[in-house]
């Protein structure tokens, strides 16, 4: 029991830290651009370096992590993101915060593959494991919605250089746990490293990333822009071609042919590329349209929440009642009826004009998340959690790097910062708001259909079997 407790906190204060630092950046990105003379395009990498290293090697520390042992990995990763983080808090220019970004993501890709399996090894009882998931994802949902109010905080207080130190003492706790605490686990049948699939992967994704930053500015049309998503395209389809071939590939195809598994993909990268992507736009609204201070932004954020957070912890007793199923499609349906209300946002709108659709989104953040690990989990043999974790997180991070850089396309991002109209930023980010909201309702849909049992089960209990 008490290595059960021990795990749990450290995967969820290890979970909190690394997607603190997903949101957290959000509000200080108009010190940062101050601080380091840039403008939007270096602001984007910010988040997307961070993001795009963690999508494309997740699988990788999955897969590493079931061979040479979870706890081990786990260890690594949260030294690499601690080092990592003092390194982003000495940066002197862009290039070398966004380095340090991208570095401080493979360390949370490793944190992140490695979470869940450890759970699921801690935890092999149903309801308990149902327990632990709960909490675990309202550490995911809390800490994306709590970092720009800690993010505020730390700016306006200290300096923004200090969201990054504070994961140092954090970082340090963490390892000190893992090494003492947490038992270790390993996959006796574990796949070897995916090299080919790695690359393909890795620059499939940073040329598509790359060319929808850059759309605007250089032209859709123009040879540089045409050439790298035709290559990114290239790369992405020999990346699947590697996996069908593969005799261990990073991503086994054939998992995809389980409703379940493939469901919970759907249902996280709907959320990824929505919901959490739009956070840096509606960021930068709140503080350069209508002039809020990096707290107070944080601030506004505060009401939803608390609120996401205790249905969050709600969903494990609501498990006798209510289906997973029904807890990831309803909790997508609301967070893109959450985001169709924040286009009712204005030029000169008072700030509470976001918060009933931010209090509905976060209602359905939190039905969702815990529900959706469940199905990730439970749709493999337990032996194999690590691969269920990293094509899961695989599938959540590529969603936030895409997105964060595909809205961009849509809004005219310069806007807010001092580079032209203000109404023009708003409407742009109206459009994308619609977009997600398209996107979480067909992802609604589509999970409503995927995760439709063979056999119907009593009302509420799938969320408890899918993590069995």
């Amino acid at each position: 029991m008490r290595t059960q407790r021990w795990t749990l906190v450290v995967v969820c204060v290890a979970t909190a830290m690394l997607m603190l630092d997903i949101a957290v950046v959000n509000t200080a990105l108009s010190k940062i651009a101050g601080d380091l003379h840039t403008g939007l395009h270096g602001l984007q990498w910010v988040v997307d370096a961070y993001t795009l290293a963690l999508a494309a090697t997740v699988l990788t520390a999955g897969a590493l992590a079931d061979r040479f042992g979870r706890r081990r990995l786990f260890s690594v990763g949260l030294a690499l993101f601690t080092v990592a983080s003092l390194f982003c808090a000495a940066a002197g220019d862009i290039a070398f915060l966004n380095t340090a970004r991208a570095v401080q993501g493979v360390g949370g890709a490793i944190m992140f593959a490695v979470s869940l399996a450890l759970l699921a090894n801690a935890f092999p009882d149903a309801k308990e494991r149902a327990g632990a998931l709960a909490a675990y994802g309202a550490t995911i949902g809390a800490s994306f919605a709590v970092g720009p109010l800690v993010g505020g905080a730390l700016t306006s207080g200290l300096g923004w250089r200090w969201i990054f130190l504070i994961n140092l003492p954090l970082g340090l706790v963490c390892l000190g746990i893992t090494r003492t605490r947490v038992a270790e686990s390993k996959d006796a049948f574990a796949r070897r490293v995916d090299v080919g699939g790695l690359l393909t992967l890795t620059a499939g994704l940073f040329l598509l990333i790359l060319a929808l930053l850059r759309g605007n500015e250089d032209g859709w049309g123009s040879a540089t822009i045409v050439a790298e998503l035709s290559a990114a395209g290239v790369l992405l389809a020999a990346f699947l071609a590697i996996e069908s071939r593969v005799a261990e590939p990073m991503l086994p195809l054939g998992l995809f042919r389980n409703r379940a598994f493939t469901g919970a993909q759907v249902g996280a990268f709907a959320i990824s590329a929505s919901y959490f992507a739009v956070f840096f736009y509606i960021t930068l609204y709140l503080q350069q349209i209508l002039g809020l201070s990096a707290i107070e932004a944080g601030l506004v954020y505060l009401p939803a929440t608390i609120i996401m957070f205790f249905v969050s912890g709600a969903t494990s007793a609501m498990g006798e009642r209510v289906s997973g199923r029904a807890m990831v499609s309803v909790g997508l349906l609301l967070v893109g009826v959450g985001m169709a209300l924040l286009t009712l946002a204005q030029v000169d709108s008072s700030w509470t004009i976001g918060l009933p659709g931010s209090i509905l989104a976060m209602i359905g953040t939190g039905l969702f998340n815990p529900a959706v690990s469940a199905f990730a989990l439970g749709s493999v043999p337990e032996r194999q959690s690590g691969l269920a974790a990293g094509v899961n997180d695989t599938f959540r991070q590529a969603g936030i790097a895409v997105g964060v850089a595909a809205l961009g396309a849509l809004i005219p991002a310069g806007a807010a910062l001092g580079q032209g109209d203000p109404s023009a930023y708003v409407g742009g980010m109206r459009d994308a708001l619609w977009v997600c909201t398209v996107l979480c309702v067909a992802g609604a849909i589509a999970c409503w259909r995927l995760l439709r049992p063979a056999v119907e089960a009593p009302a509420g209990r799938l969320v408890a079997e899918a993590a069995a």
